[in-house]
């Protein structure tokens, strides 16, 4: 058994929107070297994305699931319940394992399960070494595969998650720069409606299921109220006036 004080490492791994190509070498160099993948999965026991893309590199009996509750926002106490399992399970595994490295889809720094799961094991597992390796984000997807230019000279870049609001999304849609917006599906009624009042959706596209089987994307003003996946991803480029350099 390894010294946890000195030698346990937790390692949020960032495996990208779905697509197992865009894993960088780096992820995939952590999570072969890893002795324990832990991939989180609902309650409901479904192979979520970041255990689909881990699959492509590493063998099965290496990863570990973690159930986690991924979507829920109304019920505090369940949620909390759910993060403290999570934690309890995965510093069981450092306590018997020198390195754990945890799969998230998109970056682990960006509204990433993993940030939740570092904060309690850092509690449970003292000296216990806390590392991410980046991973390619949704609307870099989104943009690379719609064509959509996220920022130009000094435009700013807002990301905004639905789950804050319509409202947090208006105000930023009434801003300056490119906005994102993230989680959105099932508020896109609500979004289709901000966009139009802040004259941005002609030029917004969406999209879901981003370099996997029943790909969509689409332009925003197909929006027609009806939900979408929970996991779309919008981009309403910056206003622009079609000159080279125009905002530098």
């Amino acid at each position: 058994m390894p010294d946890v004080m000195s030698s346990s490492r937790l390692i949020g791994v960032g495996v990208g929107p779905g697509d197992p190509e865009l894993v960088t070498v780096k992820g995939v160099n952590a999570l072969r070297a890893a002795e324990v993948v832990v991939v989180p999965v609902m309650d409901t026991g479904e192979r979520g994305r970041a255990e689909a893309t881990v699959l492509h590199y590493v063998p099965q009996e290496k990863v570990v699931r973690v159930v986690f509750a991924l979507n829920e926002r109304s019920d505090h106490g369940r949620r909390e319940a759910a993060w403290d399992a999570a934690g309890d399970r995965v510093a069981e595994l450092l306590r018997a394992h020198g390195s754990v490295a945890f799969a998230t889809i998109g970056d682990p720094n960006v509204y990433s399960t993993f940030t939740y799961l570092a904060h309690t094991v850092g509690e449970l597992v003292p000296g216990v070494v806390v590392e991410t390796v980046p991973g390619i984000t949704a609307m870099q997807d989104l943009a690379a595969r719609s064509g959509a230019v996220l920022t130009e000279g000094t435009e700013p870049l807002t990301l905004v998650p639905v789950t804050a609001g319509a409202a947090v999304l208006k105000d930023a849609l009434n801003g300056p720069g490119t906005v994102v917006a993230y989680k959105f599906g099932r508020q896109a009624a609500e979004v289709a409606e901000a966009l139009r009042e802040t004259g941005r959706i002609e030029d917004a596209v969406w999209g879901s299921a981003l370099g996997l089987d029943g790909e969509s994307i689409r332009s925003a003003a197909e929006l027609d109220g009806a939900p979408l996946p929970y996991l779309s991803t919008l981009i309403a480029p910056a206003r622009r006036d079609g000159t080279r350099g125009g905002k530098l």
